[in-house]
């Protein structure tokens, strides 16, 4: 198994997710093992790697990520208040596939 669970797991159909919301180019959902009370993800539908390398993407795909991270973090922040976003990288990125976390919440233990 490769480490990009995205691919290889939400969106080859394999894991399913609560989807929040989707476009032809981007998923949002329910994260599958939240850290924090509301935890959604957002990921491009096609494998980016990270943020600092778009791999062979085209680069529109980052309006079009950024607009629905800026819509589920709105909406997140409207119902509890407030929300963070957060992407990782370098050997923080456990999954080698750009995603962000709009989240709630103190962390679970």
């Amino acid at each position: 198994m490769s480490d990009d669970f995205y691919c290889d797991e939400v969106l080859s159909g394999r894991t399913q997710v609560r989807r929040v919301r989707e476009t032809e180019r981007v998923l949002a959902y329910h994260h599958t093992r939240p850290f924090w009370p509301v935890h959604v993800v957002v990921i491009p539908k096609v494998h980016v790697p990270s943020l600092i390398d778009l791999g062979e993407v085209d680069e529109g795909i980052l309006g079009e990520l950024l607009e629905v991270v800026r819509d589920v973090a709105a909406e997140v922040t409207a119902e509890h208040g407030s929300a963070r976003v957060l992407t990782n990288l370098g050997e923080y990125q456990d999954s080698k596939h750009l995603h962000f976390h709009v989240n709630h919440g103190a962390p679970r233990e």
